[in-house]
């Protein structure tokens, strides 16, 4: 089984949501995958009331803040997303990290956060391309790790989210072998901290610039176990035909 998350960004509003699962058809060729969505919170609700008609699409927030409440204008807690109707959070995604400067250390509050609440967080990492020139992609992505790892001890379920910095919407995406070379190191750490057993059940997304075109290759590499799509998960027919090239 493998996973498809698309998440959304800042696009689709709660009209936009609603024509998007009236167009979106989930087939029995699609059934044994796991479909998720991360629609911006506006729209969370009204995804979660679509969903309804398909329990196999489940729902996660973007982004959630580790206080429980508070005077944080323009934050939601996990409470809040877990009321909407989601069941995932994804945390530390690059552009939290690059354009609004989060932290490792805030992105395990998040992780906490998440994990108090019952959402399954979706923890990501990446490097830049600078980073990746500098021969550091493994200091990057498993310091990133472990800063989440230090407060997941005892999770029932979360997943990794590789998304090299430099190929998320810029067209340029990983190689097959770049991704399993990333997702082995991902793995071994995991299996180095948590066990065999977690690490084997523990899904690795690929996210950067993920398309119809591309997919099926990616999917095939090794130790991925799933994607995680930007812009192509805004079409509904897009979305579906990722999810059939998971075969």
């Amino acid at each position: 089984m493998a996973v498809i998350a698309g998440n959304w960004k800042m696009h689709m509003g709660p009209a936009e949501t609603q024509a998007f699962f009236e167009g979106l058809t989930v087939d029995d060729s699609m059934a044994s995958h796991e479909l998720l969505l991360f629609p911006p919170s506006v729209s969370l609700t009204t995804a979660a009331g679509c969903a309804e008609r398909d329990p196999r699409v489940q729902l996660g927030a973007q982004n959630i803040h580790w206080e429980e409440r508070g005077a944080y204008t323009g934050e939601i807690s996990a409470a809040m997303a877990r009321q909407a109707g989601a069941t995932y959070a994804l945390i530390g995604h690059s552009e939290r990290r690059h354009v609004f400067g989060e932290t490792d250390d805030q992105v395990a509050l998040k992780v906490g956060a998440a994990l108090r609440h019952g959402l399954v967080p979706v923890i990501c990492v990446g490097e830049t391309l600078d980073e990746r020139e500098d021969g550091r992609v493994d200091e990057v992505i498993l310091g990133q790790l472990d800063a989440a790892l230090a407060v997941l001890h005892g999770a029932d379920r979360y997943l990794i989210a590789y998304e090299p910095v430099w190929a998320i919407g810029t067209g340029r995406t990983a190689t097959p072998a770049d991704a399993a070379a990333a997702h082995a190191s991902l793995r071994a750490r995991l299996e180095s901290t948590t066990g065999l057993a977690a690490a084997t059940r523990t899904a690795i997304l690929y996210g950067g610039s993920v398309k119809p075109a591309n997919a099926q290759e990616l999917f095939a590499a090794s130790d991925v176990d799933g994607v995680l799509v930007g812009g192509a998960s805004l079409d509904a027919e897009s979305f579906a035909s990722i999810v059939r090239a998971a075969g």
